[in-house]
């Protein structure tokens, strides 16, 4: 199965999600990506938009290499072999939380300027991402809405890996994927179209939401 764009993408996992329509619930995208198709899913059911910015922390001198990733809130999910096979010290991975902290909240404020963020507490969330591959910012997003006394999380994505799936189902209350191959290489190979999504973008969707 392969995507248009990630408006398409939204568009058909609206489709699965048809029992959450005016429902009190809350569609949380994940930025950046996550947030254009779940402003189609907003859209689809009738029901608020909003973000979650979760943060990836990555190696010394090789900030691509994911330690694991971190909410504004100081929420975490890191791995821990990983880790202590690089000798990682726990100085490091406190400065970096915090930098990463900093960042998030600088970027919530530019995407919330006229946007306030909706309360989550005693609603459903639904939390949309365009792609899961490890699966760790998935993670911290759903320890987020739990943080923030959601009465239900839903995680609901077009495609992941199975494995991380799997591992996500024991977290969460429901899931919908729509497409789960067996090889899974990068999330962007299951789009025809898979550009960066920059910030003006995501504030442009949530100011139209």
């Amino acid at each position: 199965m392969i995507f248009r764009d990630r408006c398409d993408a939204g568009k058909q996992l609206s489709e699965k999600l048809q029992h959450y329509k005016d429902a009190d619930a809350v569609v949380i995208g994940l930025v950046r990506g996550g947030v254009v198709v779940a402003a189609e899913v907003a859209s689809a059911l009738k029901l608020p938009l909003d973000v979650m910015i979760v943060k990836k922390v990555g190696a010394p001198e090789n900030e691509e290499l994911a330690l694991g990733a971190v909410s504004e809130e100081g929420i975490g999910v890191f791995n821990d072999h990983l880790i202590s096979l690089l000798g990682v010290s726990k100085e490091y991975l406190r400065k970096e939380i915090e930098r990463k902290k900093e960042l998030i909240k600088e970027a919530r404020k530019g995407y919330l300027k006229k946007h306030p963020s909706v309360p989550l507490k005693g609603k459903t969330a639904i939390l949309v991402d365009d792609g899961i591959a490890t699966g760790a910012s998935m993670k911290v997003a759903i320890q987020v809405a739990k943080s923030n006394q959601a009465a239900r999380v839903v995680l609901a994505v077009p495609v992941a890996a199975p494995e991380s799936l799997r591992e996500l189902s024991r977290e969460v209350d429901e899931i919908i994927c729509l497409y789960a191959p067996s090889t899974f290489n990068a999330v962007g190979a299951f789009y025809k179209h898979f550009s960066q999504i920059t910030d003006a973008e995501v504030a442009t969707l949530l100011q139209n939401e």
